[in-house]
């Protein structure tokens, strides 16, 4: 009995190794979640906030973990240095960069939500200056711990702190579900609203869980076995909900970074493909090809979607096709309906993102008005949000590439391929033509068609040899 009293006030109790080796496993399958996709899959690393969103998530997590193993005496070693201080633990590492950063990374993907598909319009705050502000009421109440000292040296929280800390946590759980609920009549098409409020729902259980073990932790210090019974399940519990915040993270449509599955990968190509937009790239077989012109104008041009595939395949050649790709995305964009503006934004902010902010993967050249133009507007579905952007590069395609095509190996095979194309329909044009002429229609009478004579010949001339 004294044996386990010691550990259950020490550490290193069996229950407390398995509880360690649960919280290391998983932190091992989150780590794995998250860089597989792109060791296995070489699924594409992205620039933009939502990717480091992810990372981050990982981090907190890590760190939450990490402040539970280290503060509740799950092993056995002395409090002698500074880093092992119960403030550094179960204050800064558990508090800010814990459990704060977690639902902070979550709120800020439900905030960017609400401005995009309420307001319509673009976060008039970065994610790097959100998030910190987001943390300032953890920092300030961390910050006073600190201060007062409320810990005794088993990191034990007096009861009436207790209730201040279980506030704090659900404050942040309160905000989220707060903007949740301003985004419930929004029919989003990849999920956003079911993960937010799963999210919710596990942090909920999980600031449960932690109330519950806290309580039995701090209140009941005289009973050895439920301190080892409680603080194992505190860990256990974590480790799993920690796991399973983050595999229902909200992510980018086209991209799913926490997926395993390679059918995943492959499921949307492009925007308009997981839009379900009727032109996207696996309908221009479809298409005729245009028998071009290149005294025609370029804008025209491109309205078909075979001459555009082909002016943007030499364009990538010359290491200059953003401005074709941008086109065709627009293209693809003015196909959805005006009375959707649920499809229009998301069309929008991937354009934004990919091509028109500061940095972005494709970034065109496009004016320092224009683009602020874009950025600062109050209507994401506006139709004709991008209008100067690509009056000004087509105006850099006539000069540039334009006149650079019609001279290439990319136009010669698209002008042998309408020449086929061409001989093809002419021919069938032909054979339809032979069909109802008057001559060749009597064929398929039985009086002129010598095919249908043959039958009545050979019977004839057998009935001659029987007589």
């Amino acid at each position: 009995m004294t044996e386990k009293k010691g550990c259950a006030v020490a550490g290193g109790c069996p229950s407390d190794y398995v509880a360690v080796s649960v919280a290391a496993l998983s932190m091992i399958m989150l780590l794995s979640r998250l860089a597989l996709p792109f060791l296995v899959h070489k699924t594409p690393t992205t620039k933009g906030s939502g990717f480091w969103l992810l990372w981050i998530q990982v981090f907190a997590s890590l760190n939450l973990t990490l402040s539970l193993v280290m503060s509740v005496n799950f092993l056995k070693f002395e409090r002698i240095h500074w880093w092992n201080s119960c403030y550094i633990w179960a204050g800064w590492v558990e508090g800010p960069f814990g459990f704060g950063l977690l639902m902070s990374c979550r709120f800020v993907q439900a905030f960017k939500l609400y401005y995009l598909f309420v307001k319509r319009r673009l976060p008039p705050i970065r994610t790097v200056v959100l998030l910190p502000l987001l943390l300032l009421p953890w920092l300030a109440a961390v910050a006073f711990l600190h201060i007062k000292r409320p810990l005794n040296e088993r990191c034990h929280y007096l009861s009436q702190w207790v209730i201040l800390m279980v506030g704090i946590h659900l404050l942040y759980i309160a905000s989220i579900v707060a903007i949740t609920r301003s985004l419930r009549h929004i029919e989003f098409r990849f999920h956003e609203f079911k993960d937010l409020m799963q999210g919710i729902v596990v942090s909920t259980v999980a600031v449960g869980v932690w109330v519950a073990a806290y309580v039995l932790n701090e209140v009941h210090e005289d009973i050895a076995w439920l301190q080892v019974t409680s603080r194992c399940f505190l860990l256990v519990t974590a480790s799993i909900l920690v796991l399973a915040f983050y595999s229902i993270s909200v992510s980018q449509p086209l991209l799913s970074q926490v997926s395993l599955r390679r059918r995943d990968r492959h499921e949307f190509e492009t925007m308009g493909q997981a839009l379900r937009i009727p032109d996207s790239r696996r309908l221009q077989q479809m298409e005729p090809i245009l028998d071009v012109d290149s005294s025609e104008a370029l804008d025209k041009l491109l309205r078909n979607k075979r001459f555009r595939q082909s002016f943007m395949a030499f364009a990538d050649s010359c290491l200059a096709g953003e401005s074709v790709h941008f086109c065709d995305e627009v293209a693809e964009l003015d196909v959805i309906p005006v009375n959707d503006p649920v499809r229009r934004i998301y069309m929008t902010r991937h354009i934004i993102e990919k091509y028109i902010r500061a940095g972005a993967t494709m970034e065109v050249n496009i004016s320092h008005r224009t683009r602020q133009g874009i950025l600062d507007t109050l209507d994401l579905a506006h139709p004709g949000l991008f209008n100067n952007a690509l009056n000004e590069l087509m105006h850099l395609m006539k000069t540039n590439l334009a006149k650079d095509y019609w001279s290439s190996i990319f136009f010669l095979k698209y002008k042998e391929e309408s020449n086929k194309q061409q001989d093809g329909i002419e021919f069938i044009d032909r054979v339809n033509a032979w069909d109802h002429s008057p001559r060749l229609s009597s064929v398929h009478g039985a009086a002129d068609d010598p095919f249908h004579q043959e039958q009545p010949l050979k019977v004839s001339s057998s009935r001659m040899s029987d007589s």
